[in-house]
């Protein structure tokens, strides 16, 4: 093992960072983040460069010497506290999270009767560890949350159906009309489609058209979340009962994770 080596792994594990994530903060596939920790490739000019930025570190130092992050993230065993990375000139959002034994994040749930205290506990790593979680196969790399939906706003997505959102963490990645679980300051958790109002406001747009948009100020908003995938016991639509799709790649352990965690969230209504 180099020094590099030694370097890049002491530093995402003293800043609490998972693999997925720091690939993510690079810009790099997660398995050339594991070729570097183990020393089957050393990181060309470049990713030298991002990496010593993410850790606050310099290269002469980073490639000369066992170095200690100065620009560190609160770590905890198996979990990331709240945290801001200048990265570039962008500020990246470090989330909490919980990962299993293989380091491998969960895609935590927050269900209806979990999404006020998740406003006040979506940085809290012991908030996290207390909800249902789960993995799901064959999702591209990044950090997934789970929302159940409350309220009509969003017909015909029906309340109760199950959102799947991706973490994103710059607004240059928001593209219009795409529908978002927003985490906001004055609403609590909220599902709808976005669309750029002005430089410091989005208009907030509800599928149901008996609802009108509004406009949110960018510093209401907490966290952004792409649905990327819904789960519900019916079609968008008056009384279809929904399908399994098994030409979806995953798509029968999919299904069968989903119905456990549909039988979890009745566990937890009743509770």
């Amino acid at each position: 093992m180099t020094l590099i080596s030694e370097n890049l792994k002491s530093l995402r594990k003293e800043n609490g960072l998972t693999q997925d994530q720091l690939a993510s903060m690079l810009g790099i596939k997660r398995s050339l983040v594991g070729a570097y920790e183990e020393g089957r490739a050393e990181p060309p000019v470049q990713n030298l460069k991002n990496i010593s930025k993410v850790f606050g570190v310099s290269v002469d130092d980073f490639i000369g010497k066992k170095v200690k992050s100065k620009k560190g993230i609160n770590p905890l065993t198996g979990q990331i506290q709240d945290s801001d990375v200048d990265f570039q000139g962008t500020k990246l959002k470090v989330l909490a999270i919980t990962v299993d034994k293989e380091e491998q994040e969960f895609i935590d749930f927050i269900p209806q009767k979990a999404a006020a205290g998740y406003t006040n506990g979506y940085s809290d790593p012991e908030f996290l560890k207390e909800l249902p979680k789960f993995h799901l196969p064959n999702l591209p790399t990044g950090t997934y949350r789970a929302f159940e939906v409350s309220g009509d706003s969003m017909l015909p997505v029906n309340p109760g159906s199950i959102l799947i959102g991706k973490y994103i963490p710059e607004l240059s990645e928001i593209k219009d009309g795409e529908r978002m679980v927003l985490l906001t300051k004055s609403e609590g958790v909220v599902f709808k489609r976005v669309k750029r109002h002005s430089n410091k406001a989005l208009k907030l747009i509800s599928d149901n058209p008996e609802y009108d948009p509004y406009i949110l100020n960018f510093d209401d908003v907490l966290e952004y979340w792409k649905v990327v995938l819904f789960v519900s016991g019916e079609w968008p639509g008056p009384n279809e009962k929904a399908k399994s799709n098994d030409a979806l790649p995953g798509g029968k352990q999919i299904i069968q994770i989903l119905e456990e965690l549909k039988k979890e969230v009745k566990a937890l209504r009743k509770s």
